[in-house]
């Protein structure tokens, strides 16, 4: 990256060089890590809170020691889901995203905003 780019707080970046197109930023959306993970926890889940709630027999309040494990693992499993989509919302990757030169192998040059 050279010196002549200057980020402002509003998302946007210029480019001051010859012969590149202005450069943005973009968020990674439904690609960031975080949204993955928070919908797997959230499924698994409701998967298991509604074990707790529809399937908790004697037979198995007798191997947890009255413990219902699935609702009692479950709840949590959601409320981390939760909390993994609600920091990916307020605190999204952002990456800077600018026009490649022409000939160049990919269309868009990508790179990480600190």
């Amino acid at each position: 990256m050279s010196a002549d780019k200057n980020i402002d707080t509003t998302g946007t970046a210029d480019t001051t060089g010859a012969g590149h197109e202005p450069s943005h930023v973009e968020t990674a959306g439904a690609f960031d890590i975080r949204i993955f993970i928070g919908s797997l926890l959230g499924l698994f889940g409701i998967i298991l809170t509604l074990a707790g709630l529809i399937d908790f027999t004697p037979v198995e309040s007798a191997k947890t020691d009255g413990l219902n494990a699935n609702l009692w693992t479950g709840i949590p499993m959601i409320v981390v889901a939760v909390l993994f989509v609600v920091w990916a919302r307020v605190a999204p990757i952002r990456i800077l995203v600018q026009e490649n030169e022409p000939g160049a192998e990919t269309e868009k040059d990508i790179s990480p905003v600190d």
